[in-house]
């Protein structure tokens, strides 16, 4: 049994993840559009082929998904692809959340290399200072 895929009903999916009102819709549809057909283009089972890409590009998803998404599908996927679902056929791998490094070696790391940028600062403030030394020898 073949199921049918209500295109409508997947524009409003579509259109209500991206965030985006049916106004909003219309408006990026062009001038004789409005939220009243767009609430009648939702309610359509089918939806022809030109119109159907116009609506995607103007939702900015590829026209196939629209035709394709199958809610149920998606519902059934999402429900048995998770760690430790009977269906999940790799539930026997485990998550690594081991860091592979040492915290404390990485912030040992960091404190060695602010130490070399005050000492860099530091020697270049002593520069400047001599630099200082010298201008006001000269102007005596």
């Amino acid at each position: 049994m073949e199921k049918t895929i209500h295109q409508g009903r997947n524009i409003k999916r579509f259109r209500e993840m991206l965030g985006i009102k049916q106004e909003g819709l219309a408006l990026e549809l062009g001038d004789d559009w409005n939220q009243q057909k767009i609430s009648l283009l939702e309610q359509k089972e089918v939806i022809e082929p030109g119109l159907l890409e116009q609506v995607a590009n103007a939702l900015k998803v590829p026209g196939e998904a629209i035709k394709n998404f199958d809610e149920e599908t998606a519902i059934f996927n999402i429900q048995h692809n998770y760690e430790g679902s009977t269906l999940n056929h790799s539930s026997n791998y485990q998550y690594n959340y081991q860091p592979v490094f040492n915290p404390l070696d990485k912030w040992a790391e960091e404190i060695a290399e602010n130490r070399k940028l005050y000492e860099r600062l530091l020697q270049a403030e002593k520069e400047k200072m001599e630099l200082l030394k010298q201008l006001l020898e000269k102007m005596k």
